[in-house]
Parts: structure tokens; sequence; C-alpha cells
């Protein structure tokens, strides 16, 4: 029998599917899709999917994947999605399938917990500020019992907490074989648990840290392995850039100066004088950040000359070379005591490295790439190829001396095209087989989308002043319930302020916004809103909220976006692909912003209908979406939902949403 015939008596009605979940629905799209990915596997060429949401996407893939009996990678775009994969979704299905299979779960170094670093966080005379000795403690205790040392296991630890650098190793610091707990090694354990595995769960980071670098361990998998699948893949090209370039910040050469001196002062106390050295790499460090002046937060400058734009050019070079001479001035003291311990020959490597890094700026950009400064509280210097094409074709596609594999790549949204362009350019996958599956959603009956007429124009300041206050309105109206997506931090904060000044002494209505707590406790504050009955939920956010946000039910019924999400013209990544393409002829505002925005909003209206029951409205508050030629091209890209023609019909809809959930809870 082959593969596509089991996968479709797995998918039929009466099939495993069914007789394993209560839930399950045979979808002909869901079924369509793994039946490609059947046909991918058995054939070995690439594919990609674009399956709508509702499709079912993941059963799709893995049915396939597991009934082949191969080794199989699989990667996800977060760390969240591969915990919910291989905690939720794998384990389902492998006892659905009753099949014998060892899977196994590989993260970044960051991910787990350093017993070496731990133990001379314990031996630091001081602790950084916000890193307590009782914090340190409870992740002492827990050190005991983990097996696995992945920090998500900890409850209540902050992903963003100042401990976290602090017990785990990086690259540049781990001691490897030198390690005298290199035997009880996290990461490596885990490493060990994924050569033994069938199924190996990644994310798209790991991917390409190791493509750039061939360190995570996963360079030794992918010669094993001939069936790879990269789920959420629209997130591909822009994970990928930020591996295949070179970075250089103050913040790593912060991190290296306090690890050299805690480790000299602990195990080579007077054989250099640790403060000197230190402290050149420190005021290297901060007179390179104090070049690039006050900027505004996240400020992107481009780089197309000797230095930055807007900055001294001597000046710049100065401190360029003051850092290069203090990573190589803390070589020589380092060479030194390398012997001691291979602590200092770890140091003395990252030394080097950071020496390298800093030469490389102070030369000419490399052809076919782009170079900008990140500037915020620290400053990064970054030079990044324009897309991964070329990495991909050569380290990841190519055939050469190996049996041909298979890779899918899927998403809800890769394009606004048939050929799914946006996806399969920049990721050299122009030859690939590409499928559209759309969503068994009624969308028609479920969903509307309005366009407000008379708006000031967006990039008007009482454009975000007419948002704010709209959105007052509306989430008024429908007594929370709401999402405000914005293009900018900037938007971000004004309408966040705006709406927290409208509600402030409201007893009913809760203002949330992205910043205030970890995402995941504003995710899950804000489902707790509508379901407790207690007071309704407004969340405002930007960036990464677009995508990626599961909130089905009455939870959720309003989406609102400030504006179309064009890429900012003045990004220097953005800008250096539009120049590519107009000098090749091409129209960089058709074949390259345009598709941006389309896949941006198709992302933030996905945030909308969730299940076959969701209702809701989406709100794009830019009123070029309804009279600019443009505008029919990003309709098209959404689903396909009722127009709502004024705000009075809006107004009735939202009044309809109302009712409708008053009564569910009442029932309940």
């Amino acid at each position: 029998m082959t593969l596509a015939l089991e996968v479709e008596e797995v998918f039929a009605v009466g099939g495993v599917l069914s007789r394993a979940a209560d839930q399950f629905m045979p979808r002909s799209g869901q079924t369509e899709m793994a039946l490609a990915v059947a046909r991918a596997i058995e054939g070995a060429y690439p594919l990609v999917v674009e399956a709508s949401t509702g499709v079912g996407k993941t059963f799709s893939y893995l049915v396939p994947a597991l009934l082949s009996g191969e080794r199989v990678l699989l990667s996800t775009a977060t760390k969240a999605l591969q915990d919910q994969l291989f905690g939720r979704d794998l384990p389902r299905l492998v006892e659905a399938l009753g099949l014998p299979v060892q899977t196994a779960l590989l993260k970044g170094r960051a991910s787990y917990l350093c017993l070496h670093r731990m133990e001379m966080a314990r031996q630091e005379a001081y602790l950084p500020d916000g890193v307590s000795v009782r914090a340190l403690a409870r992740i002492e205790e827990w050190s005991k019992v983990t097996r696995t040392g992945d920090l998500a296991e900890l409850p209540g630890l902050d992903e963003r907490s100042p401990m976290i650098p602090l017990v785990t190793s990086t690259r540049e610091n781990c001691l490897g074989g030198t390690c005298p707990r290199f035997k009880a090694c996290h990461v490596n354990l885990a490493r060990r648990d994924a050569m033994a595995a069938d199924v190996v769960v990644i994310n798209h980071h790991l991917f390409f840290a190791d493509l750039a670098v061939r360190e995570s361990g996963v360079a030794e998998l992918l010669p094993s392995v001939r069936i790879a699948i990269f789920d959420e893949a629209h997130q591909l090209n822009e994970t990928g850039v930020q591996f295949l370039g070179t970075n250089l910040t103050t913040a790593q050469l912060l991190d290296f100066a306090r690890d050299m001196l805690a480790t000299g002062l602990q195990l080579a106390r007077g054989l250099v004088d640790w403060q000197e050295v230190v402290s050149a790499v420190e005021h290297a460090a901060r007179e390179l950040r104090l070049c690039a002046g006050k900027q505004y937060p996240g400020t992107k400058l481009r780089w197309v000359g000797e230095c930055p734009e807007g900055l001294n050019t001597v000046e710049w070079k100065s401190a360029l070379e003051a850092v290069y001479a203090s990573c190589e001035q803390a070589c020589a003291a380092l060479d030194t005591v390398s012997e001691i311990a291979p602590d200092f020959g770890r140091l003395h490597e990252r030394a080097m490295e950071l020496a390298g890094r800093s030469h490389s700026f102070v030369n000419a950009c490399q052809p076919g790439c782009v170079r900008w400064a990140d500037v915020g509280t620290q400053l990064r210097l970054v030079e990044s190829p324009l897309d991964i094409s070329k990495a991909m074709k050569s380290k990841v596609l190519s055939t050469a001396g190996d049996s041909a594999k298979s890779w899918i790549f899927t998403s809800a949204t890769l394009g606004d095209d048939d050929k799914l362009s946006w996806f399969t350019q920049p990721c050299g996958l122009e030859h690939a087989e590409v499928l559209r599956v759309g969503s068994p959603f009624d969308y028609q009956r479920q969903a509307a989308v309005y366009v407000p007429q008379g708006f000031p124009k967006p990039g008007d300041a009482a454009h975000t002043v007419q948002v704010a206050a709209s959105a007052a309105r509306w989430s008024r109206q429908l007594g929370g319930r709401t999402m405000v997506l914005t293009t900018t931090l900037r938007a971000l904060r004004a309408i966040g302020d705006s709406l927290r000044e409208a509600f402030l002494n409201s007893a009913d209505m809760e203002i949330l916004v992205q910043g205030a707590m970890p995402k995941r406790l504003l995710i899950e504050r804000f489902r707790e809103g509508s379901a407790s009955g207690g007071k309704g939920c407004v969340l405002v956010a930007s960036a990464s909220f677009w995508e990626g946000i599961d909130v089905p039910g009455d939870a959720l019924q309003l989406v609102i976006i400030d504006k179309l999400p064009f890429p900012p013209p003045n990004d220097p990544l953005a800008e250096a692909r539009a120049k590519l393409l107009e000098a090749q002829g091409r129209s960089s505002f058709n074949d390259y912003f345009l598709p941006e925005a389309a896949v941006a909003l198709k992302q933030g209206a996905g945030r909308l209908i969730r299940r076959e029951s969701d209702e809701g409205i989406l709100v794009v508050c830019d009123s070029r979406l309804a009279t600019m030629g443009y505008g029919r091209r990003l309709l098209r890209a959404l689903p396909p939902m009722k127009r709502l023609m004024s705000e009075d019909e809006l107004m009735e809809r939202l009044q309809a949403l109302t009712r409708t959930c008053t009564r569910d809870c009442l029932q309940t």
C-alpha cells in the first residue's frame, strides 16, 4: 500500500482519527494537504503549502510524516509552539496511530540550565541588579529534580528575568568538553536524545543558528534526516537573515567583560590586572554607543558608507578601532593564563571572535548584503544578506552527495498570489510544488470587515487620536473583547495611554498594553476577561502579537488594525530590497511593499476567527484600503468577510454580538 493510501484511510470517515478523537471531523482541505505531503515524501521533492486557518495543518503533515517510518525533523517558529507540538499534538497522534515512535525536543542553549554557570553565579561576590540570592536558590532547588533542565518547566520564571543569562550558557561562553559538569550537561543530554529519536522537534532560530555556525547539534542530525517539515514557515526568511549575517552588540562586549572579570578574579587573581583589561573593553563599548548619540529607541541607522548615517566618521572609526584594540588586549592577557582553567581558553576564543567582528565592521560591507546600526539602550551593528535563498539552495535544498530529500514548508499565510512568490522567491523555492488550501470557515456568516471613511491620513498625528477614540467607543459597546493591533510602537504607546485615560474610572473595563507584563500573562488575562464574567478587556499590542495568538470563542470578537502594515520605507533592509528590485527593472511597490503588507494584514486578521463557532468583526482604520487601486488586492488577500459600509452597520453588528454573548453567558 502506498503512503498516500495509508494517509487517506487515517483521515476517512470511521478512520483512525475519527475513532481516536471525539472532536475530529473529516475536512476535505485537511485530507488534500495530507495527501500532498504524502506524495512529496514518496517523490522526494520540496512542497510549499498555504493552509488557511481551520484546515488543521498540524495533523496534515504529522500523519504522513509518522506513517512514512523515516526519521523526521520538525521545525516551528517559537519555543512555545515547539512545546505545544512536542507535548500535546505529537503524543496524541502517536498514540492514535499506535506507532512505536521515539520523539525528542531540542532547543537552543539559552533554554537549558547550565550547571557550571549556576555554580559560578553562587560563588560571585555580587549579583546584578534585579537578581536575588533567593531567586538563585529557587533555581538550585529545581536543578536537583529536573531531568531535562529546560527552564520552561520552572513555574513562575519570567522569560525576561535577569537571572537567566547567569544560569545558562551561550556558544561564546560554553566550555564544551573541558567543562567540569560536561557529563551532566543538559544541552548535551538533549542532543543525545535527539540523535536517538525518530522525530525531533526544533525551532527556526535553532535551525538557522546551526546553518550559520554549525554549533547547535542540528548539523549532526541533517545527514540522517530525509524529511524536514517547517511549520509557520512565513517566518523563515526574516529568521534566517538574523543568523546568516554578522552581528556585534555593545551588550556582547559588556557581557564578555563581566565574565572575564569574574573568572579572572576567581581563578587568577594577581596574575593579570583584570580591572585594567576589563575597563578598556567596557570603555570602548560605551564610547561606541555614545557615538550613536540620542536616538528614538528602536531607530535603525542606514550604513552605506564608512559609518552609519548622521554620525561623525572620524569618531565612529576611532571608536570601532578602540573596540578592536581592547579585544586584542584581552586576547593577550587571557593567553598568559590559558593553561590555568578551561574557562580562560573559552574567554580567549570569545575575545578573538569579538575582535574579528569589530574588524569586519571597519571594512566595507560584503557584496549582496546590507549594513545598519540598531540604536537602543545598547547598540547593535548588523550586516545581513537580503534573503536566505543562497543559503537555502547551497546548504539545505542541495542534494549533492545525498539522496533527494523531502522538504515541506507550510503556514496559514505565504503570499497573495497563486505561486506564493512572497515566500518562495526569497527562500530559493521557485521550483517547489505549491498548494493553497482554503479555510473551512464560513466567513460571510461568521465575520465582517469595516473600513471607516473620513479618518485623518495614516501619517497625520490626528490619525492615532482618532483610532484611540473610535476603539474606546466600539469596545465599550462590545464590553471589551477587543484587540487593537498597531503597526508601530509609538502608536502602541499613544493608543494604550488614550484608552487607559478613557476608562480610568471604569469598573467594567481593563486596558492591557503590550510590555506591561510578559506576553503569556497578557494573553491569559485577556482570555479570562470575558470567560470570568468580570471586567471586559481591551488588549493593545504590536509586533509579535500580529501572529501566533489563539483566542477562540467570545473572548475576542473585535480586531482593530490602526493602518495598513507596509514595511517602513526607511528601514535599511526594506530599502536595500526595494533598490535591488528597481535595479532589476521591477516595481518595488508591487513586488515587495504590497505583498509584505498583504501577508501582514492576513496575519493580523487571522486573530479573529479561530473556530467554526466564532464570530467577529475586523476594522482596518485606513481609508486607502477602500480608496486606492491597490486596496482591492489587499482586500482579496483577506478572508471573504461580509463588508460593512457605515459605522451604523458596525454598531448594529456589535450590538448583535453583545446580545449573543449575553444570552450565552446567562445559559451557562
